[in-house]
């Protein structure tokens, strides 16, 4: 007879792991890692590897520090300095780049209790740091390719959503989509970016809901004001943000009406402040905003019980 095994609920075992979700994450990321590399060449690899080296050491130290076991084999902070470099324009200063790691890491991540406790995205709270203190090297952005014109220094051009109210100087759509354009190193490549979407969903790592509907929301709010919708899906970091940024699961909601409420905040936010704000792009502000009001959306979507009914409020 086979002895039984008795433990507290929950009985329910999954083959999933932090390190497991994280590489299936970094696999996702690859190919607009790839796109990156392919557009602004060999720095965009140098800043990449210089965010993931310093939020690894950044991680090990500031455990070390706390006297906290050590999570660096988790993966998480390869993934933060990856989504990191992805926000950053290629000719970034490298120790700028370690400057929004060390605020990733230490202060968004680890001094809340590290993964899992963070209150908001470290990779999108250290942009918009690094965007408010450091704004012109936050905003230069260089032409794609430039590299392949020896001895010619970079060119700085425009993004798409600068020039959204002069249409004619737009790239094509299909520029767009596959990552012709000024931007971030990781927000060129819609193509790549909807790969590494795909392999998320199909692995069942996120969900599909809040990435449709954050993007959806965008899509029909910048129809209705006239604003390009197309280009408006395809420019700034919209789709990295929707895809791999808004559905972190320590600051995203976890019903689905909350993702639902969730995904439709941060599309509404990001077309009020790309429309009729002053800074061109609102992704960043919008996921972070949301982020802060997740547990409040995840107490008012929490479902009931069956058949418990409404404790009515006490008498004053």
């Amino acid at each position: 007879m086979s002895q039984l095994t008795v433990a507290a609920s929950p009985h329910i075992r999954s083959g999933n792991s932090t390190t497991k979700i994280m590489l299936d994450v970094i696999i996702a990321l690859c190919p607009a890692l790839i796109a990156g590399a392919i557009v602004f060449g060999w720095r965009a690899l140098l800043v990449v590897a210089v965010c993931v080296l310093s939020c690894v050491v950044f991680e090990y130290l500031s455990r070390r520090v706390m006297k906290r076991d050590n999570t660096i084999g988790d993966l998480s902070a390869v993934v933060t300095g990856m989504l990191l470099a992805f926000n950053l324009p290629v000719t970034i200063p490298l120790w700028m780049a370690v400057i929004g790691c060390f605020i990733a890491i230490v202060i968004v991540k680890q001094l809340f209790g590290g993964i899992g406790q963070n209150f908001a995205n470290p990779a999108i709270t250290a942009r918009i740091v690094l965007m408010i203190s450091f704004t012109s090297q936050m905003t230069h952005w260089v032409e794609p390719f430039f590299y392949q014109n020896a001895g010619v220094d970079a060119v700085a051009t425009a993004t798409p959503l600068t020039m959204i109210s002069t249409p004619d100087k737009l790239p094509s759509l299909l520029e767009m989509f596959l990552g012709a354009k000024g931007g971030c190193i990781g927000e060129v490549s819609g193509l790549a970016l909807l790969i590494g979407g795909l392999y998320l969903v199909i692995k069942r790592v996120i969900s599909p809901t809040v990435p449709l509907v954050f993007l959806g929301t965008v899509f029909v709010l910048c129809a209705l004001f006239d604003a390009q919708p197309v280009y408006q899906l395809l420019s700034g970091g919209l789709m990295l943000g929707a895809i791999f940024m808004a559905t972190d699961y320590s600051t995203s909601p976890i019903t689905e009406w909350g993702k639902v409420i969730f995904g439709f905040g941060c599309g509404f936010i990001t077309v009020m402040i790309r429309v009729f704000g002053s800074y061109p792009e609102g992704v960043s502000f919008s996921i972070l905003f949301m982020n802060i009001l997740v547990p409040y959306i995840d107490k008012a979507t929490a479902s009931r019980p069956v058949g418990r009914k409404k404790q009515p409020k006490p008498a004053k």
